[in-house]
């Protein structure tokens, strides 16, 4: 039976970390800085950026929420980052997605400076991370590293499979392990034989957004099961990309949803926005 890893208590300890930085950086007469904006009335990104803003409140970081309405146009909103970007109290920049169809995602984000990328989305950012030059790691992925430090499992020569190739998750998260020596195989809705596949990790990132998609079958004994998926069942439950019974009777470490990878998230972008400030 795997060993369940808590993401809770694991992001509840980066917190405790991030305030102590605050504090330090206050000390210095700095203080942190995040801007979230969120154009429009979508449930779930208001739940995300409600979360947001009380965590920064926590830990000291300097919060402003900027809620758009939905008919918001891409002028005015390209506008405003403008101005966070010039604005000296503001390290961070976070614009919630989904973005209204009529809004340029990528014009969007590529408009958001660098040095307050947070969310480590821009393309020079990107490009960072794959060369190994010094980026903000995107804060999901970032969550899934810190996991595997904190339960002492080392990727270097390891066998990693990460499902799932969006760019959000899927490929930074490859570029980090890669850059940690895993050997890293990516797989998708054209992967020709998935259970193989899977069978060969001693580390299996789920991140495909398809419940329960991977099953107990498909996981070598004693890998490491890393699930980012969070797909909410018609009766209300909420289940991850890996069927979590039959993949802890295999796995020797894994996450359960929701309480493993989602609390890390979080963390890490008010980690990202304390570097940030320090780089400030």
């Amino acid at each position: 039976m795997a060993n369940i890893i808590d993401g809770k208590k694991i992001a509840a300890e980066v917190r405790e970390e991030v305030k102590r930085e605050v504090a330090e950086l206050k000390a210095r007469g700095v203080t942190p800085g995040l801007a979230v904006i969120l154009v429009g009335d979508d449930p779930a990104s208001q739940v995300y950026v409600r979360n947001k803003h009380r965590a920064c409140e926590e830990v000291g970081i300097y919060s402003e929420v900027h809620r758009l309405a939905a008919e918001t146009s891409q002028d005015a909103l390209l506008k405003l980052i403008a101005q966070l970007n010039n604005n000296p109290k503001i390290h961070g920049i976070l614009v919630q997605l989904p973005l209204p169809d009529h809004i340029d995602e990528k014009k969007v984000i590529d408009a958001i400076a660098l040095n307050k990328d947070v969310d480590g989305f821009s393309p020079a950012n990107v490009g960072n991370l794959v060369i190994g030059d010094e980026c903000f790691y995107p804060c999901t992925p970032h969550g899934c590293m810190v996991l595997l430090d904190k339960i002492g499992v080392d990727p270097r020569g390891k066998k990693a499979v990460v499902v799932g190739r969006s760019n959000i998750v899927g490929k930074p998260m490859a570029m980090m392990l890669l850059a940690r020596h895993a050997t890293v195989t990516v797989c998708h809705s054209r992967t020709r034989d998935l259970a193989a596949e899977c069978r060969q990790a001693d580390i299996l990132v789920a991140a495909v957004g398809k419940p329960e998609l991977i099953t107990g079958d498909m996981i070598k004994e004693g890998a490491v099961v890393i699930d980012v998926g969070i797909n909410r069942m018609p009766d209300g439950k909420l289940v991850g990309d890996v069927h979590f019974e039959s993949a802890s009777q295999k796995a020797s470490w894994i996450t359960p949803v929701p309480g493993g990878v989602g609390p890390m998230t979080i963390a890490m972008l008010l980690k990202n926005t304390v570097e940030a400030a320090r780089r400030a």
